[in-house]
């Protein structure tokens, strides 16, 4: 959602930049409506409106990351679909129950290599948000996601998938269709697929609602993304009792793409422009690209057998750690 000017609405940590953006606005009108010389003030502002937006975007916490992961104007799976592919082809239905609208998936060309994309979608308004289930995929969503990745199998062509959501469907529904088997299953099935994967974070990674699309042999993360077992929120609950001590908990749960690279759980940052992907939707698309062709031109290079072998490898050594 964007402000009356065009820009992204701001969060409220960015409120200082939107005052100095507004001001700067004002001033060039002025200029611009009376006629007048004021290349200096401007000049003056634009430094400052600068300094204003490094101090807080190189100084990020964990819950302002968490905060820019939600934003309602920051890209999802379809609008990286749009920017970054070439000729998506939606397919529908897991075969069994249904479809799932949180969870699209198809076939589809990054940069003329033929892929499979699957991913969590969400909305930017109340009816989409229904459609889509606030991001949230139900069973025959995950079943859905592994019917197309047997197909990439089959093909032998590389699976993409692009995770954004709070976390799996927790509704009656939902636990009647057993969507906890689903998950496991797809656990357990993408471990042996025998052919490529890449798996990205682009905004919140909630959970087995995540991982059931995130076993991959190359994990990688939007640079203000969060991958977390639980919710800031949720942590907070549990450990303070309140959620108020979301950011908090967010710190402590070091959920954070750096973090995540700093313990080997994560393969690569793809890096945001300045503010968030919602600021300039393209340079993101082609940071995503970029960091997209190079993995699996890596993966490429492998045989099977040690594809397989360094993805089992990849998963066996997540959670070492030392005191």
């Amino acid at each position: 959602m964007n402000d009356s000017s065009g820009r992204p609405q701001p969060l409220d940590f960015e409120k200082p930049i939107a005052e100095l953006e507004g001001e700067l606005e004002d001033m060039r009108e002025k200029a611009r409506s009376q006629d007048i010389d004021l290349s200096k003030e401007i000049a003056t502002l634009e430094e400052k409106l600068a300094e204003v937006r490094e101090r807080i975007y190189e100084n990020l916490t964990p819950w302002q990351r968490v905060q820019i992961a939600r934003h309602v104007s920051r890209p999802f799976m379809l609008d990286y679909l749009s920017d970054a592919f070439d000729d998506f082809c939606e397919l529908h239905g897991d075969r069994l129950v249904g479809d799932d609208q949180a969870m699209p998936g198809g076939f589809a060309l990054l940069e003329g290599r033929r892929c499979v994309v699957i991913g969590h979608q969400k909305g930017r308004n109340t009816k989409e948000n229904l459609e889509r289930n606030f991001g949230s995929a139900h069973p025959e969503g995950y079943r859905k996601a592994l019917r197309l990745m047997k197909l990439a199998e089959k093909f032998r062509i590389p699976v993409i998938a692009l995770i954004d959501t709070p976390g799996a469907f927790p509704g009656i529904g939902a636990e009647e269709r057993n969507i906890a088997e689903a998950i496991a299953r797809n656990l357990r099935d993408m471990m042996d697929l025998r052919t490529p994967i890449v798996a990205v974070v682009l905004g919140e990674g909630g959970s087995g609602g995540a991982l059931g699309i995130g076993v991959a042999d190359r994990i990688l993360m939007l640079e203000n993304a969060y991958y977390s077992v639980i919710s800031p929120e949720g942590c907070a609950a549990i450990l303070w009792k309140h959620r108020k001590h979301a950011p908090e908990a967010a710190e402590a749960m070091k959920l954070t793409a750096e973090d995540l690279a700093g313990m080997n759980l994560i393969d690569e940052v793809v890096p945001e422009p300045m503010g968030g992907a919602h600021h300039d939707v393209r340079a993101a698309a082609n940071n995503l690209k970029a960091a997209l062709v190079r993995h699996l031109d890596e993966l490429e290079d492998l045989s099977e057998e040690e594809m397989l072998e360094a993805r089992y490898g990849k998963f066996r050594q997540a959670g070492q750690w030392a005191e």
